[in-house]
């Protein structure tokens, strides 16, 4: 019976051919850099300089996200092209407040508020609902375009018209 058991540190024959290789390392990379002609070297200075952090120094750094105009968001209604009727900032586009949405086809279209019972995630609160409520099921097509229903919630939520 054979009992192979586990040593504790590197083996003795792999702690030779390390000491082997750090003795003759300058000889190594002289042979390297003959065998390569000089494409040993460029590539260590190659790994070495992609390492190496970015330096700011004389660079021009450009921010490409949206730039803030103001740090109070100045909201207005938006309807979208997918029928969302959201709160926006003007500055910076972002959605405030989702408001509700247009729903039904061509023929029978409607405005639906983003409440609980209309199926929404995150409905809006109840002072909003007390201020927009009576748009709810408001019909969109012959006497009430989109932009009429923009512009009706605008005056109910208090925001300034552009």
């Amino acid at each position: 019976m054979d009992i192979f058991s586990k040593r504790d540190g590197p083996r003795p024959e792999d702690v030779k051919a390390r000491k082997l290789l750090q003795d003759n390392a300058g000889t190594i990379r002289r042979l390297a850099d003959t065998i390569s002609n000089g494409g040993f070297t460029k590539m260590k200075q190659d790994q070495a300089r992609r390492r190496e952090e970015p330096k700011p120094e004389g660079l021009m750094i450009h921010d490409l996200k949206a730039p803030s105009k103001s740090e109070l968001p100045e909201p207005y209604v938006k309807v979208s092209l997918n029928n969302r009727v959201v709160l926006a900032d003007k500055s910076n586009g972002r959605q405030l407040q989702m408001l509700g949405e247009i729903r039904g086809n061509s023929f029978a279209r409607r405005f639906v508020l983003a409440t609980s019972e209309n199926g929404f995630f995150s409905p809006i609160d109840d002072e909003m609902r007390a201020a927009i409520g009576a748009l709810d099921n408001q019909e969109i097509g012959g006497t009430m375009t989109e932009k009429d229903l923009a512009r009706r919630l605008t005056e109910l939520l208090g925001l300034e018209q552009s």
